[in-house]
């Protein structure tokens, strides 16, 4: 509408013109959001579908199973027998489950433990170069992974740590310390300085500032950086393929690649898998989406 006929309207009639057109930009903007978030969620439901179709449908285009087999599940987790070769798969499902659940705890543990350490030194101790240390350390964020690989393989191959769940644990728990560092330092700079001098004057120790003051104010750090290191840790496929040679060991993310065997890759095994294996990363996601934003958001706020 052009501004000379807006100027004949009465103002009521500019009222409510002004609230249809915030309701279609109100629309607009609530279906394009929709449109992106089927997107996203496309591959996934395809994935679901794909998990339940039979091997030759598998390799076909259409979407929805024609005829559903419930039981690849059970395969996978050798409850069944593939109707394909009449043998229970050689692939411990189960096992590869435990591997990448333990690896990721530990590997989550030690990253909360040294990350909030090292937080609480450049957050709250004054000490001659804290913050040129600090910045230099920050530094190795844009140094890529590939590049400390062949060190990272060379220093387990020194420790007898290839093949072992050292191997896997040591170096992952240390790969992101200066992202983890970085993010509790923040959350520790919003925490009033007055404590820790009025527990210093009662004669705690830097420990117990540490410990008992310090940490359980940063528990919302703590979660945030503990679901993404989980999320990143649960995921990894490189690292455990360049150390790993036993199948006992296998992570998920390796061991789904012995679904591609001698019989002809099993698609509709590799989707069901993939299905349960990627559940608990959504589950993580959407019980704990609130304590990421929130975390994020005070995270980035200086006291």
């Amino acid at each position: 509408m052009s501004t000379s006929s807006r100027q004949h309207l009465k103002p009521h009639e500019v009222d409510q013109l002004t609230v249809s057109l915030g309701g279609v930009a109100w629309f607009a903007r609530h279906m394009l959001i929709c449109f992106a978030a089927f997107l996203m969620a496309l591959p996934f439901v395809w994935m679901v579908f794909g998990s339940f179709k039979s091997r030759p449908e598998a390799e076909q285009v259409h979407f929805v199973p024609k005829n559903w087999q419930p039981e690849n599940y059970a395969i996978v987790l050798r409850l069944e027998e593939d109707k394909y070769t009449n043998e229970f798969v050689d692939i411990q499902f189960g096992r590869f489950y435990f591997n990448s659940v333990w690896v990721t705890l530990a590997v989550v543990l030690l990253q909360l433990v040294t990350c909030a350490m090292a937080a609480y030194a450049f957050a709250r101790v004054r000490w001659p170069g804290r913050d040129k240390v600090f910045f230099l350390y920050l530094g190795t964020l844009m140094i890529p992974g590939v590049v400390l690989m062949i060190p990272n393989f060379q220093t387990m191959v020194a420790f007898h740590m290839i093949d072992t769940y050292r191997g896997l644990i040591i170096p992952a728990a240390f790969a992101g310390s200066a992202f983890g560092t970085f993010l509790l330092r923040q959350f520790m700079l919003t925490i009033p300085r007055s404590l820790d001098e009025a527990a210093a004057i009662d004669g705690a120790s830097h420990w117990h500032i540490f410990w008992d003051l310090i940490l359980p104010l940063t528990r919302a750090g703590l979660v945030t950086l503990g679901i993404f290191a989980i999320l990143s840790n649960y995921q990894s496929f490189f690292w455990p393929l360049v150390m790993l040679k036993t199948q006992a060991l296998y992570t998920l993310p390796i061991g789904l690649l012995e679904f591609d065997t001698s019989y002809g890759k099993q698609t509709e095994l590799i989707l069901a898998a993939t299905v349960m294996s990627t559940l608990p990363l959504i589950l993580i996601f959407v019980f704990a989406q609130k304590a990421i934003v929130k975390g994020i958001q005070l995270g980035a706020v200086k006291g």
